[in-house]
């Protein structure tokens, strides 16, 4: 069965581009060229992977992303932004977004995210059907439960883009270790994604700045400068 990718793009030539070229890679491709029927057509059918330009007649990219996560969907999501600024792609990314991709653009490299963004998907979904929830060990109060991709503080859960999630998890599961900036890119997004270290410390920034109203005293994720992160997992 054809996976089906939705392109929110506004401009007909580079829809058509890009949907010659899904096609071509054996995708099912819809276009739609504004926010309110891509709503619609994600209420309407299964989406596998939507495509958001950042400039929409009716709207912009981050504010359909931020829509579509306050219904609950996860489905994954790459970003088309002419702008080519560092703040529209860290903005992008903090609040959920999976790639971006810059205009202009090959079709090839749209094409070859999409592969490599639903293959991590399909693996995430594949290895937390199979693992149990990960209790917090005796002195935590973090807990990660796998199942509802969901972790918590002291029993509460915490609000956490898709970025924070990940990099949340990569912690927990190796506490004390540090991780380079470059490692820590690959854990969220993939070993080929084109995001620079000020990347991670735009989602480590927004973390620290949710953990510190859950406990104002400690402070849970270590700077290690010239090499990285850690996270402190206890008390």
């Amino acid at each position: 069965m054809k996976q089906t990718i939705l392109i929110v793009e506004d401009e007909k030539e580079i829809a058509d581009t890009l949907t010659y070229a899904l096609n071509s890679e054996g995708f099912d491709p819809v276009w739609v060229s504004n926010c309110k029927d891509a709503l619609l057509k994600l209420e309407d059918r299964l989406i596998d992977l939507a495509i958001f330009d950042v400039g929409l007649p009716d709207g912009n990219g981050f504010e359909l992303l931020k829509s579509v996560r306050q219904q609950g969907n996860e489905l994954p999501v790459l970003f088309l932004t002419a702008r080519g600024e560092e703040i529209d792609r860290i903005v992008g990314l903090e609040i959920g977004a999976d790639d971006y991709v810059t205009k202009p653009f090959s079709p090839r490299e749209v094409v070859t995210r999409v592969k490599v963004i639903l293959k991590r998907s399909e693996k995430q979904a594949s290895s937390t059907s199979k693992v149990a929830d990960l209790p917090s060990d005796a002195d935590s109060d973090f807990e990660h439960k796998t199942q509802q991709r969901v972790i918590t503080y002291q029993q509460q859960a915490i609000d956490l883009t898709r970025a924070e999630y990940e990099l949340m998890a990569t912690f927990i599961a190796q506490p004390e270790r540090v991780f380079s900036r470059r490692q820590l890119i690959e854990n969220i997004w993939s070993s080929n994604h084109p995001s620079d270290d000020r990347a991670i410390d735009t989602h480590i920034k927004t973390l620290r700045a949710k953990l510190k109203t859950l406990n104002p005293h400690t402070e849970f994720i270590i700077t290690h400068r010239g090499f990285g992160y850690s996270f402190e997992n206890q008390n």
